[in-house]
């Protein structure tokens, strides 16, 4: 290895810093392992670029051997772009500063201090601004990597206002698609990652960013295994598409009648789950290879991306937080095509759907490198959703926080401001004003019950959502009333030590529930070990004690 006889060329990628990245030669009988050390100690500093010098053994050292070796060392964190050059340089490989510190198999952490190794830790790691992986530019891509069908399609959605009458560069340029590379013959356009994953070909995202495709699975029962499964490497738009009519081909809705008008229940409402996608392929960790897995199953829907949740962002506070945008430059793109919300209301939106709906809010389940949506379909409340559409019709508009408190108390009956605070993502100093909104307006009622106050649907919301007269029911004074829940629980043990077992009707029958209500407590029970699930589908499946 000899130093650098000359400053860095500029990186193709944008957002890294040249004039502090690093170059090393290397000599042309290095070996694939010995670069990826290299790399990932130069991603743990600031960057830089690695030239192999031309000879018998650089010619033999395939591109591919490069970036494989340095997936394995990385364990798939780190990216690099590897172009085999003409001159002097057989090789040359662009390494990105890592937004965190990358370990070897040993869990040894190495760096470059211009010189030789040196171990870093995480005090010594340079602090850096999080890059935009989407605004990179590979360096092998072009302009041919576009194609005219999606450029097109992406018009098409973008059908209002000045942008959709630009001429096709210009209307890549002012998207932010495309960007301006200094090469040795000037200046030229080439397309960065975002506008790869919007408008390239198949050919460009397989070379580029395989790790943009998204797999299908169709389960007909609620097992692991699945019926069909398709996997698309397409443009975002392109695959959401396709998603579409695979989900829609097996969707179904089950009319709600309201006075003169009919409501449409879909197993999976195509807005939520649209933006269920949307989200999962705007906001993933495009950097890391894996892919998007979407699972249908009889009574959900599973989205899983790689990448957990950006910023300080959890699954206790999404509703709540500040959006944080891991690709900026893609979901600008998507936002001015109008396909997602710059305001970031995204979740707030599939909450209020699902909700209204009568159903489930959906589910995460975050992990550090990946995300986990599921939207439940084990049935719908009916009677809730009519009870939300009398309310629009007496122009009683219902808040999202509203309708969080209106489906947390038809399900569980009854709940304390600690757990209705939980359920909105809010301090629980912040409830106090919506419930008393809420008690004004008689959709609930509260009592203090020992050092609780309890709050509970009021006698009308129990009416509107029963059909019938409900008068309230006044406790003992200082008594707790026992909790809906508890009591659906002993009933559903008992039915389920006959030897038929119990299913969801006949808990439905017997304690006057929903059959999301119903399959609450069927699930609770079967989670703790108390009941054991028999038979597949929504329809089929029965509940009965353990064995022994």
């Amino acid at each position: 290895m000899t130093p650098p006889s000359a400053p860095p060329p500029a990186s193709p990628l944008p957002g890294l810093p040249p004039a502090e990245a690093a170059q090393i030669d290397l000599g042309a009988d290095v070996t694939p392992d010995d670069l990826a050390r290299y790399a990932v100690a130069l991603a743990n500093t600031r960057g830089g670029v690695i030239r192999v010098g031309a000879g018998q053994g650089s010619a033999e050292l395939h591109p591919l051997q490069v970036t494989h070796a340095i997936f394995a060392l990385s364990g798939g964190r780190l990216s690099v772009n590897v172009v085999r050059a003409q001159g002097e340089a057989a090789l040359s490989i662009f390494v990105p500063q890592a937004p965190y510190l990358l370990s070897a198999p040993d869990g040894s952490v190495s760096g470059w201090d211009g010189h030789a190794f040196v171990p870093v830790s995480p005090a010594d790691a340079p602090v850096s601004a999080q890059q935009d992986y989407t605004a990179s530019v590979p360096v092998t891509a072009s302009l041919a990597d576009l194609d005219p069908l999606e450029v097109a399609r992406l018009r098409s959605i973008s059908h209002r206002g000045a942008l959709s009458q630009l001429a096709d560069l210009d209307f890549l340029r002012e998207l932010g698609l495309i960007s301006e590379v200094q090469t040795a013959a000037g200046t030229e356009l080439r397309p960065n990652i975002a506008g790869l994953l919007l408008a390239g070909t198949e050919r460009a995202l397989r070379a580029h960013i395989p790790q943009a495709e998204v797999c299908y699975y169709h389960h007909a029962t609620s097992d692991v295994e699945f019926q069909f499964r398709e996997d698309l490497l397409r443009p975002i738009t392109a695959a959401l598409t396709r998603l579409s009519e695979l989900i829609q081909a097996r969707n179904s809705f089950t009319p709600v009648q309201v006075g003169l008008f009919r409501i449409e229940v879909w197993d999976h409402d195509e807005a939520v789950y649209r933006e269920a996608l949307l989200n999962a392929l705007t906001h993933r960790d495009y950097q890391l290879r894996d892919v998007v897995h979407v699972h249908h199953y009889p009574d959900r829907l599973e989205i899983m991306n790689p990448g957990g949740l950006p910023g300080n962002i959890t699954a206790e506070n999404i509703l709540r937080h500040q959006p944080k945008r891991r690709n900026p430059l893609l979901a600008e793109a998507l936002a001015r095509l109008g396909l997602v919300e710059r305001a970031g209301v995204g979740v707030d939106k599939m909450y209020a759907m699902m909700l209204r709906c009568g159903k489930e809010p959906p589910e995460y389940l975050t992990y550090p490198d990946a995300v986990s949506l599921s939207l439940h379909n084990p049935g719908f409340d009916a009677r809730f959703v009519r009870f939300v559409a009398r309310k629009q019709e007496e122009m009683q508009t219902l808040s999202l926080d509203m309708l969080i408190v209106l489906s947390l108390l038809g399900r569980e009956g009854e709940a304390s401001r600690a757990q209705l605070a939980r359920a909105l993502q809010l301090p629980e100093d912040r409830t106090p004003r919506l419930l008393g909104m809420m008690e004004e307006r008689g959709l609930i009622v509260s009592e203090r019950v020992g050092r609780e106050r309890i709050n509970r649907l009021s006698a009308q919301s129990l009416a509107a959502l029963r059909g019938r007269d409900a008068a309230p029911t006044a406790p003992s004074p200082g008594a707790r009333r026992p909790r809906p829940q508890d009591q659906a629980a002993q009933v559903a043990l008992q039915l389920a030590a006959r030897p038929e077992g119990v299913r969801n009707s006949d808990l439905r029958a017997a304690c006057d529930l929903s059959t999301q209500a119903a399959w609450r407590v069927l699930r609770r029970l079967t989670l703790s070990g108390q009941l054991r699930k028999l038979g597949q589908g929504p329809r089929s499946v029965r509940y009965q004690l353990p064995e022994g």
